[in-house]
């Protein structure tokens, strides 16, 4: 008798991205209780399994969900406030000024489920977030059903969420304790950079991370300025200092890492930790080129993110991965430098494993949580289809993502959003935009 499954997926393609640039053919999924029961040749899936929920995916690619490892979701709501500056011009005159003014829980809640929504659409399935009001965040993604980890921010100076470090952290770890034990919510300590955290909070969170067995999140090496800065405050530049200060452990997510010397490489990698590279917001703020090939071959692991769409100005992990592929082999010089399916890894199991959940999602494997996304490749921009996992890199659009599930429940069904309004998050957003225009 064949088994009782809750659903059951057949797809033309099943890419589990563990192993790596691994392809099958008119395969299913089954999905019990939240969680990847079995994939196996379609036609035994047929025999050997009854489903609640029965979807026949003709044309289509079933990936894992994509994992955005990097993004201030909430700064939806400045996307295209100021373009074409400089990272130190647009954060002091035009960012941190309209921050100062506008943030409130209600910004965050408004622009956090503005993103979610753009990143459901886009097949993303986890977003690392790092912003003021991290507990509001974390119940927005806990409502729309979406897998987050909220950023404990910490940063020198005041804000709407802390007065000082220790605000900081003694409220982070309030957020801490509110999401322990929930299975989408989770968090890492996000220090904002070394030019706006001093030693001492530093200090405290890698004590706390290490207690906590938690990430600890932050933009390192993103401009020369930084560099500069570093040199000039402290007599070494900001990895140094890190390292200096006990914090190059595989626990770091360093994000940027735009300006690295060679020793610097081989030091990071010495440490275990990660790497973000956000490269579209990194080529429009003109901060430096990543050295994605060379942080690969010396054994670092590298994820994807896209920044805030305040800097990018979208939330699109399909064309993060698209320029990835395409910049690292400008950079290296090398046709070879990250091939189509180490760039659906950075977008995927890289960044589970950053996060510290690769033992939950990043890949389709028997056991893991049912997060996974249905792109049609159908449509004439991916015809014909030589090469599923070149389709996805390289020709494919978010506008091609159908279907999205996290932990097995249907977030997207068709490109329809199923615990999200569009219509009520369209109508808040444009909100905001005439009060911020008008002030």
């Amino acid at each position: 008798m064949p088994s009782t499954v809750d659903t059951l997926i057949h797809a033309q393609w099943i890419i589990p991205v563990v192993p790596e640039n691994l392809v099958l053919e008119n395969h299913s999924l089954a999905i019990e209780g939240g969680r990847i029961l079995d994939i196996l040749p379609t036609l035994e899936a047929r025999e050997k399994y009854l489903a609640a929920n029965e979807l026949e995916l003709t044309g289509h690619a079933l990936i894992p969900g994509l994992i955005n490892a990097h993004t201030h979701a909430s700064m939806s709501l400045l996307r295209g406030l100021a373009d074409d500056l400089p990272l130190m011009t647009w954060l002091n005159e035009h960012i941190w000024p309209a921050e100062g003014r506008w943030i409130s829980e209600e910004f965050v809640h408004d622009g956090t489920q503005l993103a979610i929504a753009e990143m459901l659409r886009g097949g993303t399935t986890c977003f690392n977030d790092m912003y003021f009001f991290p507990d509001v965040a974390g119940r927005a993604a806990d409502a729309a059903g979406i897998r987050a980890v909220v950023g404990l921010i910490a940063i020198d100076f005041p804000s709407a969420w802390a007065t000082d470090a220790d605000d900081y952290l003694h409220k982070g770890l309030e957020v801490h304790d509110q999401f322990r034990g929930n299975n989408l919510i989770h968090t890492a300590f996000a220090p904002h950079a070394p030019y706006s955290v001093s030693d001492e909070p530093l200090e405290r969170i890698r004590v706390l991370a290490d207690e906590l067995e938690i990430p600890v999140h932050i933009h390192l090496h993103e401009t020369n300025d930084e560099i500069v800065q570093g040199l000039q405050n402290h007599g070494n530049r900001p990895m140094q200092r890190l390292q200096e200060l006990g914090l190059l452990t595989p626990s770091l997510m360093a994000v940027h890492m735009t300006h690295l010397e060679a020793g610097e490489i081989e030091t990071f990698a010495d440490g275990g930790g990660h790497v973000v590279h956000c490269p579209e917001s990194n080529l429009k703020l003109a901060s430096g080129f990543c050295p994605v090939s060379r942080l690969m071959k010396a054994g670092v692991n590298v994820a994807l993110g896209t920044d805030g769409a305040a800097s990018n100005n979208d939330l699109d992990m399909f064309s993060e991965m698209h320029t990835a592929a395409l910049l690292a082999k400008g950079v290296a010089e090398d046709a070879s430098a990250v091939p189509a399916a180490s760039a659906l890894s950075m977008a995927t199991i890289n960044g589970a494993r950053a996060l510290g959940l690769g033992d939950v999602t990043g890949s389709l494997e028997a056991g893991k949580s049912a997060d996974l996304v249905a792109v049609d490749l159908q449509r004439l921009n991916t015809q014909p289809v030589y090469h599923p996992i070149s389709q996805l890199v390289y020709a494919a659009s978010r506008e091609q993502v159908n279907h999205v599930w996290v932990a097995g429940r249907e977030l997207l069904r068709d490109g329809a959003l199923t615990t999200i309004d569009e219509a009520s998050v369209i109508s808040r957003a444009n909100q905001w935009q005439q009060k911020i225009a008008e002030a």
